[in-house]
């Protein structure tokens, strides 16, 4: 849909696996913020390995069965919208690293979906 097409801006969420909100996963909470708010859509993608804002570094280490990892979370929509979420977010996020930039959507297909 064209709708979706053109200036956008990119929103990524730094936070990690083990966060938590009200006994459930953090990033779970951060996506039914977004479904709630209709954002156009967002993906929750596990890092390897990273360093905090404590210095601490997170890897994956097969040997352990529970780890802290990074997890970075990405939205895509209009800015209006977007800082509108990020301020749903007080008190959600206790910890973790929001940033915004600029990003062109050139091709958004689904199926069923027709361009306007």
């Amino acid at each position: 849909m064209k709708r979706y097409l053109g200036k956008r801006k990119l929103l990524r969420i730094y936070i990690g696996n083990e966060d938590s909100f009200d006994g459930k996963p953090l990033w779970e909470a951060v996506l039914r913020r977004a479904k709630e708010m209709n954002i156009a859509g967002a993906t929750v993608l596990k890092a390897v390995a990273g360093i905090g804002a404590h210095s601490q570094m997170h890897a994956f280490n097969v040997w352990v069965l529970k780890q802290k990892l990074p997890l970075v979370i990405e939205m895509i929509d209009e800015e209006k919208k977007l800082k509108e979420f990020v301020e749903s977010l007080d008190g959600i996020i206790e910890e973790g690293l929001l940033t915004m930039s600029d990003v062109e959507v050139i091709s958004y297909k689904h199926p069923g979906f027709k361009e306007d």
